[in-house]
């Protein structure tokens, strides 16, 4: 039976990608765990696993193809003892691609099938038995669940099995498995949820306000003189930012606190800290084995703050808060088209000089979108700094599921009355952005004193 391989999800937020490379042909062999291909997805380029045994019969998107949707049918594989001509010409093979949907639209609609029982639906839930799930596996046979999620899975003793996958035709993701590790894997698994929190969304709708759509492309245009300017498609990555900053602003109730934070003892610390790091060998010769930035002490400084406020150290749902035991840290870097947060995880309980380095590491290969899914994926907290710039101070936009972001101006020297005397110091504004659902005015700002003492007793950093 040919097994149909679809554009997979690799990530929560996908919704299509670019099939940028194919590393194999039509007639070879491929085992589970084969890399069989390059994604571009909006924030990173990844490789595909192959998850069955066959041989290639049909390269159905061609290598350089943009946006291709999740879920579409990309090649087809022929199984043990096919013929791979038979498969490739697809006799069957979108009638399969097809019943996943059909099942889907099926299980949509449970009220109406539930009540009459009639034999009507004994056909339909013989084809869904029948019907291939991931990649042509049937319904029971085995649970489809990428790699990333079968480990995460495995270090919190949950078992797959015991997850209803949201990707492609039932594949358990990482996401699936969080939400188990923090609700259970009997509520994770719970099949209706999309359809009950669907249920309050439409009683509300009445109260909503009226929606305000947007110019057309069209009319936008129109605005312009013809030949006055140049069209650039959007690239997955910028049609992602976009997505998720209108639903950052429409969603969650911003607010912001901003406080003037000196740098002089910071300044002083750091310059010791790397006069003193020691050397190493490498292939250019001995360099320095760390070198702190200012951006790396206030990652640090963020960190533990969140610990010595750990109610603000949290993430809102509609069901309760979501109390993190760690401080988790998103930092901004700005890439060709549009900007990835990279994370530092557990950044609390990391040292200044790992905080460098990994922060290098990450922000490199951010830049040549190298990144892996779960190193730019969920988080704490964010910084976004642009003091490098000369911007004296800014709001940023909270990055769900964050409740906090912090935005760092530019340190500059200013004149500060200190004893009822005028003096010099090297100051810097920061401004915290926050989601009142989870972090209200008092808390938002003991968070942020938490910080400055911090920055202003670097120190405190090291002990």
């Amino acid at each position: 039976m040919p097994i149909n391989i679809t554009m997979p999800a690799l990530s929560p937020t996908m919704e299509e990608g670019n099939l940028s490379k194919w590393l194999v042909k039509e007639g070879d062999k491929v085992s589970p765990g084969d890399i069989i291909a390059e994604i571009e997805t909006d924030k990173a380029t990844m490789e595909v696993e192959a998850v069955d045994e066959g041989t290639v019969a049909k390269l159905l998107v061609p290598a350089g193809t943009e946006g291709v949707k999740v879920n579409a049918l990309i090649a087809v594989l022929a199984g043990e003892g096919e013929d791979a001509s038979a498969a490739a010409k697809g006799g069957d093979a979108p009638a399969k691609a097809e019943a996943p949907k059909a099942n889907a639209a099926a299980a949509a609609e449970p009220t109406k099938a539930a009540p009459a029982k009639t034999e009507e639906a004994k056909p339909a839930a013989k084809a869904e038995a029948a019907a291939p799930t991931a990649n042509g596996h049937a319904g029971g046979e085995r649970t489809f669940a990428s790699p990333l999620a079968r480990r995460i899975a495995k270090e919190a003793s949950i078992d797959v099995a015991a997850i209803a996958g949201s990707g492609p035709h039932g594949r358990v993701v990482k996401a699936d498995v969080e939400a188990a590790v923090a609700g259970g894997a009997k509520a994770a698994a719970k099949p209706a949820g999309a359809a009950e929190t669907a249920a309050p969304a439409s009683k509300a709708a009445p109260a909503a306000a009226p929606v305000v759509k947007p110019m057309s492309d069209d009319a936008v245009l129109k605005l312009f003189e013809q030949g006055s300017y140049d069209l650039v498609p959007h690239d997955n990555m910028r049609k992602t930012i976009a997505r998720r900053l209108v639903e950052a602003k429409s969603t969650i109730p911003h607010f912001y606190l901003t406080l003037d934070c000196e740098l002089d003892a910071l300044l002083k610390l750091r310059g010791e800290l790397n006069a003193a790091a020691p050397m190493k060998k490498t292939d250019k010769g001995e360099v320095p084995a760390y070198k702190l930035s200012v951006n790396d002490m206030v990652i640090k400084a963020m960190a533990l703050a969140l610990m010595d406020v750990p109610d603000a150290n949290a993430s809102w749902t509609e069901t309760a808060m979501v109390k993190h035991k760690h401080a988790d840290v998103g930092v901004a870097v700005s890439i060709p088209g549009g900007l990835i947060t990279p994370i530092i995880r557990k950044a609390d309980q990391k040292t200044l000089s790992v905080i460098a380095n990994e922060m290098k590491d990450l922000a490199a290969r951010a830049r040549t979108r190298k990144l892996k899914p779960e190193e730019y994926q969920g988080g704490t907290t964010a910084v976004s700094n642009l003091g490098m710039f000369g911007i004296k101070d800014f709001s940023a936009v909270i990055n769900p599921p964050h409740a906090t972001i912090l935005a760092v101006g530019a340190g500059e020297q200013r004149a500060v009355v200190k004893n009822g005397e005028i003096k010099v110091a090297t100051v810097m504004s920061v401004t915290l952005s926050t989601d009142h659902r989870a972090v209200d005015g008092a808390l938002g700002a003991e968070l942020l004193g938490a910080f400055k003492r911090y920055i202003e007793n670097p120190i405190g950093m090291l002990v």
